[in-house]
């Protein structure tokens, strides 16, 4: 079967002259759960944008559901954005709008133009973008304003929007940085839950290495906009982490949430 997502050596220069990707390849399978880690500036956030052409690529090829993703224009390109949602540290929410409201965007790209505009959804949306509220222990705030909403309540809206849209590929940039330990493990715990139940690949980006470790089922370890890791949390040992970061593992462990076996397995002072 044709992977979910093919990077074939992929290179992203900016014009300030910064190398953000280099020659970056690896293909993503149907139900994976991939953390990418890395220090800031190693190019995560790069290699997320350019997986649905929020940013052109300068060389290489980006394959999602067997499509060249450089190649699309105007409906096609749109068409396949259908198939990945997003995530961000940020929210992204309308917060003037409701919460159920904001759910709902996530089938804005399946509406004709008319209908999205006018907010015309159907009732089969209406319960869906409800059911999925309810399933994340939301549906008590589908008629309240986003933004009135904690940071972790806020997220768990952007993850149910994000699955209304019925991805094949889910997209998480640093979804747990802005959030409390508790609300990061509730977060972390939704998209690993939701994402599997669906068979959804998903791709993570994260700081906090504990974190990649209890919950991937592979880490993309990213230096200098290259990969000099990809395997499962299990086979990541201390040197490789020391060539990642540039430090060693017992710097990077936040919260103590990482299993005690897989820290083991680190040899962490």
């Amino acid at each position: 079967m044709e992977p979910i997502l093919r990077f074939r050596n992929v290179t992203k220069n900016y014009p300030n002259g910064v190398h953000a990707l280099q020659n970056v390849s690896f293909t993503v399978e149907e139900g994976e759960f991939i953390s990418v880690i890395g220090p800031s500036g190693s190019g995560k956030s790069t290699l997320l944008r350019a997986i649905n052409r929020l940013i052109p690529i300068s060389k290489g090829d980006v394959y999602l559901d067997g499509q060249a993703v450089s190649q699309l224009r105007g409906k096609a390109l749109r068409d396949m954005r259908h198939k990945v949602g997003m995530i961000f540290q940020n929210y992204n929410l309308v917060y003037s709008l409701s919460v159920l409201q904001n759910v709902l965007h996530g089938r804005l790209g399946y509406m004709s133009g008319p209908r999205g505009i006018l907010g015309l959804y159907s009732e089969q949306d209406k319960q869906a973008a409800l059911d999925l509220l309810e399933e994340m222990g939301m549906k008590q705030y589908s008629y309240n304003r986003a933004s009135d909403l904690s940071g972790g309540q806020k997220q768990r809206v952007g993850i149910a929007r994000a699955i209304n849209q019925n991805p094949k590929l889910l997209l998480c940039d640093e979804p747990i940085a802005s959030l409390d330990p508790s609300s990061a493990k509730t977060i972390m715990d939704l998209l690993h839950d939701m994402t599997r139940k669906r068979n959804i690949a998903c791709i993570v980006n994260l700081h906090q290495l504990d974190v990649a470790l209890k919950y991937s089922t592979r880490i993309i370890g990213l230096s200098k906009g290259e990969i000099v890791f990809d395997g499962p949390p299990q086979e990541l040992t201390q040197k490789q982490i020391e060539k990642i970061y540039g430090t060693g593992c017992e710097n990077l462990m936040i919260g103590g949430a990482a299993d005690e076996s897989k820290q083991d397995s680190l040899d962490c002072a």
